[in-house]
C-alpha cells in the first residue's frame, strides 16, 4: 500500500542514519567501548554478545540474520562464546529441535559493564543538548525503530 499523501524527502534523514550506522559499526568504536568497560573480548564476538543480551533467548539463524552474518559463521562464534562461559544453548521454548542462545550470568555481567560504559560515552555527546531535545530524539528514534522492526520481522 502506498502513502501518496505523505511524500517526505528522506534524503538527509537516510544520510544521517548511514552516518550513524557507519560510526556504530566502526571497529574503533567497539575498541573504545570495550576499553571503557574494561572488557577483554574479541571484537568479532562483541555484536553477538550484545544481540544475544538484547533478544535472547534467540535462535542461531535469527541471531545471524540480526547481525548480518552467515549462519555457519555465527554458529562457530556462538561456540566460542560458550567456551568462554558467556553464552549457553538450550532447547527452544516453542520448538525443542531448535536451540536458543542466552547469556550466562558471566555474559550478563559483561554486557552490564558495557552498558554502563555506553551510558557514559553517549551522554558525553548529549552534554550540551537541551533535556527535552534528548527525550524527543529518544522517543522518535524508538518510534522509527519500532516501525522498521515491524516491517522486517512481522508478527506471525
Amino acid at each position: 500500500m502506498q502513502y501518496a499523501h505523505k511524500n517526505y524527502d528522506v534524503t538527509d534523514f537516510h544520510g544521517a542514519l548511514l552516518d550513524i550506522i557507519g560510526v556504530m559499526n566502526h571497529p574503533r568504536i567497539d575498541e573504545t567501548l570495550l576499553a571503557a568497560a574494561d572488557v577483554k573480548l574479541d571484537q568479532i564476538l562483541f555484536p553477538l554478545l550484545i544481540t544475544i543480551g538484547r533478544y535472547g533467548p534467540i535462535g542461531v539463524v535469527d541471531l545471524a540474520d540480526r547481525v548480518g552474518r552467515d549462519y555457519t559463521t555465527v554458529s562457530r562464534q556462538v561456540k566460542r562464546l560458550q567456551e568462554m562461559a558467556l553464552a549457553q544453548k538450550n532447547p527452544g521454548g516453542r520448538d525443542k529441535r531448535i536451540s536458543e542462545v542466552t547469556l550466562t550470568a558471566q555474559g550478563e555481567a559483561l554486557t552490564s559493564s558495557i552498558a554502563s560504559a555506553r551510558q557514559i560515552l553517549m551522554n558525553e555527546i548529549f552534554a550540551d543538548w537541551q533535556e527535552e531535545d534528548v527525550k524527543q530524539l529518544f522517543r522518535l528514534v524508538r518510534q522509527y525503530a519500532q516501525g522498521l522492526e515491524e516491517k522486517a520481522h512481522p508478527k506471525e
